[in-house]
């Protein structure tokens, strides 16, 4: 826990230096996050290990709650070092809005990724809230009752096809995401006592604009303008993630046309310890599918039976931004697990 503890609350309090002092600060943010663990990844070689699968880590949802809160404070002084009056220059305020969106991407969705899928409801309610303050409050829905429910299947906007180039998938999955999310939450609220208050979209929405409206009363067109530059790029980034996480790998059809279960062979994975430990086991993305409601700390890596990628999420979701050199470098690694998949699904349907 130490070690995820440091890797998180390191960038964000270099951000906090930054939007204070400026100067070498915000180099070393955005050094962090990108050129750090980078060579970490690369330089320091780790032996996969697993933790204990049933082990209990009651200090991982005490770190959730205060990278949660961190989250904020984060935000708020950035939209501030870099819209208002904090007399940093402009490369200084370039940098803070760039170390701010990479941190908001990296660290603040992997925490609210896994504060929506906690049991109280206030720990759900505050990932929610993360996921709303950069404008894309619809992710908590859509990856709840959509993605974690057609995951490498056609139904799922956020699984990449086969062949299908980033920025493609980019504009399909975002639209698509909200459409999917809204219905699944609409489906489950249909009924004379269900009001549009009690609907998760109505906060998505409100804190969204409240957000904006803020931006715009404190800090006017160029809170606006900052805003929208870390939201954008932030959730850039989770697109990238889903993208790079599942691309080209598809669950087998049963005779009935229901696909087969999800397995460890329906999402990429990472062993690389720097950036996992930054993104809080993020890249271990098979066992998480397989068994959500596990504790980050306790996801499990089988490089037998989980796709693996040839280097590290940042740099895969680096490289998927130039399209043809993605596909020289995945198609083929897709195709072999598809097949992989298909002709194990055959051989089990055959042993029934």
């Amino acid at each position: 826990m130490i070690l995820f503890a440091i890797a998180t609350s390191v960038p964000m309090i270099l951000i906090g230096l930054a939007a204070t002092f400026g100067g070498i600060w915000g180099f070393c943010a955005v050094g962090y996050v990108t050129v750090l663990v980078f060579l970490m990844d690369r330089l320091i070689a780790r032996p996969m290990q697993n933790a204990d699968p049933e082990a209990e880590f009651p200090a991982a949802t005490s770190l959730l709650v205060g990278l949660g809160a961190a989250h904020f404070s984060v935000l708020a002084l950035a939209l501030w070092a870099v819209a208002g009056q904090s007399g940093l220059g402009g490369t200084e305020r370039a940098l803070v809005a760039l170390a701010s969106a990479l941190v908001m991407g990296q660290i603040s969705h992997p925490v609210a990724h896994e504060l929506i899928h906690q049991r109280p409801r206030a720990l759900r309610l505050m990932g929610q809230l993360i996921y709303s303050s950069i404008l894309f409050g619809h992710h908590a829905s859509a990856h709840l009752r959509v993605h974690h429910v057609h995951v490498a299947s056609r139904s799922d906007p956020s699984s990449a096809r086969p062949g299908e180039g980033f920025y493609r998938y980019a504009a399909r999955a975002w639209s698509g995401a909200l459409k999917a999310g809204l219905r699944a939450e609409s489906r489950l609220r249909m009924g004379p006592n269900r009001g549009i208050l009690g609907h998760p979209y109505t906060l998505y929405l409100g804190v969204a604009a409240l957000m904006l409206a803020g931006s715009a009363m404190i800090f006017g067109a160029r809170g606006v303008a900052a805003l929208g530059f870390i939201a954008g790029y932030a959730q850039l980034q989770i697109l990238l993630s889903d993208y790079v996480q599942h691309y080209g790998l598809r669950r087998a059809i049963r005779d009935g046309g229901r696909p087969e279960p999800v397995g460890p062979q329906h999402s990429w994975n990472a062993p690389h310890w720097g950036s996992s430990a930054m993104t809080l086991n993020a890249p271990r993305h098979s066992d998480h599918h397989v068994t959500p409601a596990r504790a980050y700390p306790a996801l499990q890596l089988q490089a037998a039976t989980m796709p693996m990628l040839p280097y590290s999420l940042p740099v895969m979701a680096v490289l998927a931004l130039v399209p043809p050199l993605w596909r020289r470098i995945m198609d083929p690694r897709a195709a072999r697990w598809r097949a992989q998949d298909t002709s194990g699904e055959t051989a089990r349907d055959l042993a029934v």
